[in-house]
């Protein structure tokens, strides 16, 4: 086979011509067949021995050219016994792609580094099968990505967020904020609660919730508050008290307290204001129990307003009759979303 440049001696040596010792003398030239010898490429591949002893290369003696060059000056006794020198080593260069066999490779691979998964555990950390379904702690991932364990997404800093989308248009988020933590869709999707595999309960995109699989945002219920109000009147109170609760459009109310002293004329109707929510339009009562008298009065509920009317007849209460007496009120009413 032709080269470029010297020909590689592989596995083969060479025994230089014998050199004499000559006294004082360090440096000797190398010889081959009588020609000057310089086809090594490094001084480990010589094989000096003086006086029975191998020498150490680099230590003992050097090489440079043709000439090699020992520690210190021969004497003449000393006998060079011998000057061998063992052909180059050949690189196998890089193998053929497909040509190292899985024989040929020692496991288990511990000593490499990577940008990808790396396993230098004993036991199989994670799985990615033929269908390419991945498991984690499960060598048998049943789905897309099994998890056998504890699932944890964490990151330094705010906003850790998690989504689960269908490719379509049903995207769910689990995303904390702060001290605050978001679950439901991100899409203008329904967020349904089941139970036994049967929908127990529906949050409706457009807002409301609905129960036992009904989906009409007419049933849906929307609002749940509780609170206090202060109510007010055209008589005045001493001492008052209001309380709420409002479940979707339904108020319900309760009002305690003892009206001011009237101004003595039978002519104005005494009214309580300041209900928490305006009514709808029509008439609504309330029941109303004046403590003083020991007797009910009906309240008709008109906006934020009870307007108080005998219960027999319906007619007006004054102020000159509730004046100076204590009350309760509860009722319930209609609103408007």
């Amino acid at each position: 086979m032709a080269y470029i440049g010297k020909s590689p001696v592989i596995g083969n040596f060479v025994k230089l011509d014998a050199i004499t010792a000559v006294n004082g003398q360090a440096a000797y030239t190398m010889q081959n067949g009588g020609s000057n010898f310089t086809d090594y490429e490094s001084v480990n591949q010589f094989l000096v021995s003086l006086n029975g002893t191998i020498q150490a290369p680099t230590d003992s003696f050097t090489v440079s050219g043709s000439t090699l060059t020992f520690a210190s000056n021969l004497s003449t006794g000393d006998v060079i016994d011998f000057i061998m020198v063992f052909g180059n080593s050949l690189s196998a260069g890089t193998p053929t792609d497909g040509t190292v066999t899985s024989a040929k490779i020692s496991y288990p691979l511990t000593t490499f580094s990577s940008t990808g998964i790396d396993d230098n555990a004993t036991s199989t950390a994670m799985t990615i099968d033929s269908d390419e379904k991945v498991g984690i702690g499960t060598g048998s991932p049943n789905s897309t990505l099994t998890v056998s364990g504890d699932l944890t997404v964490s990151k330094t800093g705010d906003n850790v967020k998690a989504d689960f989308s269908n490719g379509v248009n049903a995207n769910f988020r689990v995303v904390t904020s702060g001290a605050v933590a978001q679950i439901g869709p991100s899409t203008a999707s329904d967020l349904v609660f089941l139970s036994s595999n049967a929908e127990r309960m529906r949050m409706l995109a457009a807002g409301g919730l609905t129960f036992g699989g009904d989906t009409a945002a007419a049933n849906a219920l929307d609002d749940y508050e509780e609170g206090t109000f202060t109510p007010d009147t055209n008589i005045g109170f001493s001492s008052v008290v209001g309380e709420y609760v409002k479940i979707g459009k339904m108020v319900h109310f309760a009002i305690q307290g003892t009206f001011n002293a009237g101004p003595g004329d039978g002519s104005q109707a005494s009214s309580i204001t300041g209900l928490p929510f305006s009514a709808s339009p029509g008439d609504q009562l309330a029941e109303i129990w004046v403590v003083t008298h020991n007797e009910h009065v009906i309240g008709q509920v008109g906006g934020t307003t009870i307007g108080l009317k005998g219960r027999g007849d319906g007619v007006n209460i004054t102020r000159g009759q509730i004046g100076s007496k204590g009350f309760q009120a509860t009722g319930t009413y209609h609103v408007d979303l």
